[in-house]
């Protein structure tokens, strides 16, 4: 993988050849130093607390905190001060380090700082110590449920907790802890019962994203807790994504960096639309000429052809589907655990090279190593749609429909369950998901396959005809084969029904 250059002042740290340079002279920094200082630069301005840093300098290590005094001590000698007579450097009391570098970050080119965000503690409204317990158990499980997520950094606990008992302005404590959106919250007790309320708030502008409250029984508190736990988790990771798609738009709108791109490229993606799909892809080939091991960038390349293949859209390349599989070769390589990429490639192995037991393997550890995110869930789904256990399919799906019912790609859910009706010859019932799936997204293709070929099969024509005449529109190239070769074929038995009924219809067969 290509390793990124930091640049700040006259400096640039290279961590691949454990260099530091100021104006192309070398500049005597020890190991432990270049670690503290890669990690300082990678926090882009954000507070590190001491122990941050030191399982930066010793990773699994306990050392005394003296050492980290000691290195910080040596790394300011060797920076000297900044432009503006300023330590590089600044102490942050309480808190721990930052490195005061207006403008700091990554050389033209490479992939900027993910998203953070800071949980702070959450306020006791009612004052019995039991709740701050609560409060406290409730938190630690948030921070560790979001830190499954890799499109955004969570800060450790000690940073935030400082706050406790204070009230200040979101956006000072955005700011002082160099994040781009604090989740906060409270609890107040009623009788026997508790209530949660969570927000998720942009640091820029302190403009609330996302709120909702939680109501439980103080006698079951741990159930309560995990209920919370998962469904704040589940629900933050799409709002810091749509947030960070409009930020993009609005504040870097030219920007050629990766994170802008892949940013760029997702929000076509989602549209389900062709023109948008093509117009995505040519992004990300861009991205991958700068960053040809980008994980991220790869992994949303490989869904990109995945999805004009299962579509049965007009390809762009003379392989796209050995360009799709070899992409996601590539993009798992590079991965490093990311259950997203590994969701996004796992569905490109199944559907387009049909390596069907190592892409349910790929999907399965997916859901494992993070069974919050929506994506992931619904893609775990898929691989039991058409390579395993169909119950377990439906488990997934509305696990997913559960935990957001009505967000942003709430259609894979409900077209999945739809799709589930459809095989057991249930077709009211998969007529039923499917309007529901058409009223979250009206573009989806397979949703309009479910309602031609289930309305035909109960001889409702005047309506599959309607549905047909829709797909036609989005996709007007659309046949049987085509639908066909993008469908995985382990048990064809999985999508026989409905190619029997876009038979009855009359959609052509090539």
């Amino acid at each position: 993988m290509v390793e990124p250059l930091y640049a700040f002042g006259d400096f640039v740290l290279e961590p691949g050849r454990g260099l530091l340079q100021r104006n192309g002279k070398i500049v005597a920094v020890g190991s432990r130093g270049l670690a503290l200082l890669q990690a300082l630069l990678e926090a882009q301005g954000r507070v590190l607390s001491k122990a941050e840093l030191m399982e930066r300098g010793w990773p699994d290590t306990a050392v005394e905190e003296s050492n980290l005094t000691v290195q910080i001590a040596g790394l300011r000698k060797a920076l000297g001060t900044a432009p503006d007579g300023r330590e590089w450097i600044a102490t942050i009391p309480r808190m721990g380090y930052r490195l005061e570098s207006a403008g700091a970050g990554a050389v033209p080119g490479v992939m900027p700082a993910k998203p953070t965000l800071a949980v702070l503690p959450f306020t006791n409204l009612d004052g019995s110590p039991d709740q701050d317990y609560f409060a406290d158990g409730v938190v630690n499980d948030i921070i560790a449920a979001l830190s499954r997520f890799k499109s955004f950094a969570v800060v450790a606990r000690q940073s935030s907790s400082v706050y406790r008992q204070t009230t200040p302005d979101v956006r000072l404590v955005a700011k002082e802890l160099g994040v781009s959106y604090l989740l906060e919250g409270s609890v107040r007790r009623a009788g026997n019962r508790l209530r949660l309320a969570a927000r998720l708030v942009d640091g820029g502008s302190g403009i609330h994203l996302w709120a909702q409250s939680f109501d439980g029984e103080a006698g079951d508190l741990f159930d309560f807790q995990d209920r919370i736990t998962e469904s704040v988790a589940t629900l933050v990771e799409p709002h810091v994504q749509t947030a960070e798609i409009a930020r993009s738009r609005k504040e870097r709108s030219g920007s050629l960096a990766a994170y802008d791109i892949y940013l760029r490229a997702l929000a076509k993606i989602s549209t389900e639309s062709e023109k948008d799909n093509a117009e995505a892809y040519a992004l990300l080939v861009k991205g991958l000429e700068a960053e040809p091991d980008n994980a991220l960038l790869l992994s949303h390349a490989a869904w990109a052809l995945e999805h004009r293949h299962t579509m049965g859209w007009p390809p762009l390349g003379h392989d796209d589907v050995g360009e799709c599989a070899a992409l996601a070769r590539r993009g798992l390589e590079h991965a490093a655990g990311d259950p997203m990429v590994m969701a996004h490639c796992g569905v490109a192995l199944l559907q387009t090279a049909k390596n069907y037991d190592w892409a349910v393997a790929v999907l399965q550890s997916a859901a494992e190593a993070n069974p919050n995110n929506l994506m992931v869930v619904v893609r775990a789904g898929l691989a039991h749609l058409h390579c395993g256990n169909l119950d377990a399919a439906l488990s997934h799906f509305y696990r997913a429909n559960r935990l957001s019912p009505g967000d942003r790609g709430a259609h894979f859910s409900l077209c999945g369950i739809a799709d589930v009706h459809m095989i057991r010859g249930e077709y009211a019932e998969a007529i039923s998901w499917a309007a529901r799936a058409l009223a979250s997204n009206p573009n989806f293709d397979p949703t309009l396959w479910v309602l031609i070929a289930a309305n035909a099969h109960l001889d409702r024509m005047e309506e599959a005809h309607r549905h047909l005449r829709a797909l036609k529109r989005l996709t007007p190239a659309v046949t049987i084969a085509r639908i066909k070769a993008g469908q995985p074929a382990k048990d064809p038995t999985r999508i026989a029904a409905l190619l029997e009924g876009l038979r009855k219809v009359g959609l052509e067969e090539a």
